[in-house]
């Protein structure tokens, strides 16, 4: 579903994981997520209230591949929280990799508040309001609605995952969630069962109420 975009009172933009390792020619470079830094940034100053996360993992991450023995990038494995995506080495707490591309630092310096996830060794974080044991909340939604916030419109990387988990979270933790399809870029990473990543999230998006803008 398309719908304009029009930022008001209420309104928080929440910007997903701006990071080099993201972007191309890093570790976990999503297509093209450099080209949409920009225009974050001139997007950023028509919210009263920004919030960017940051992925911040600890050497070792088990979502890492290297963590485990014979294990390949982009193979799942059961881990004690159900399944999980195993990712190349990412986002390394203070790493240059780790840090936000510079095009986007209007927006980090409009923010509120920078939310570190990923940052338990043992659980992987893709959502701004919780882990992927889908239990641990990050405090993201308690911040928000001690700001009066009621609807979140998400920019960011990648659209098929983290964009995307916060989206659905968003609604979840009962807000409005808008995201801005022109400012993410996506993975798409093919399906067993046929289609993309970017399939079945517009799917989940379709049924939870996330409105592509």
């Amino acid at each position: 579903m398309a719908a304009p975009l029009f930022p008001r009172p209420g309104d928080a933009l929440i910007v997903v994981d701006p990071q080099y390792d993201f972007c191309p020619g890093g570790a976990l470079a999503v297509a093209g997520g450099d080209a949409i830094m920009s225009g974050i940034a001139a997007l950023a100053p028509r919210f009263d209230h920004v919030v960017v996360t940051q992925d911040w993992h600890p050497a070792g991450h088990r979502s890492f591949a290297s963590s485990h023995p014979g294990a390949a990038p982009f193979r799942t494995i059961a881990m004690p929280y159900g399944e999980q995506m195993l990712w190349p080495d990412h986002c390394v707490q203070g790493s240059r990799g780790a840090g936000f591309h510079p095009d986007v630092t209007p927006a980090v310096a409009r923010a509120r508040m920078i939310l570190r996830k990923g940052m338990n060794p043992a659980i992987d974080s893709y959502s701004a309001f919780r882990e992927n044991d889908r239990r641990t909340p990050t405090g993201l939604a308690g911040y928000l609605n001690d700001l009066g916030v009621r609807r979140c419109v998400l920019v960011g990387l990648a659209y098929d995952f983290c964009v995307g988990w916060s989206a659905l979270d968003a609604v979840a933790q009962g807000f409005g969630a808008i995201v801005v399809r022109d400012l993410t870029r996506a993975i798409a990473m093919p399906l067993a069962g046929g289609g993309t990543t970017v399939d079945e999230t517009e799917r989940r998006f379709a049924a939870a109420g996330v409105v592509v803008a």
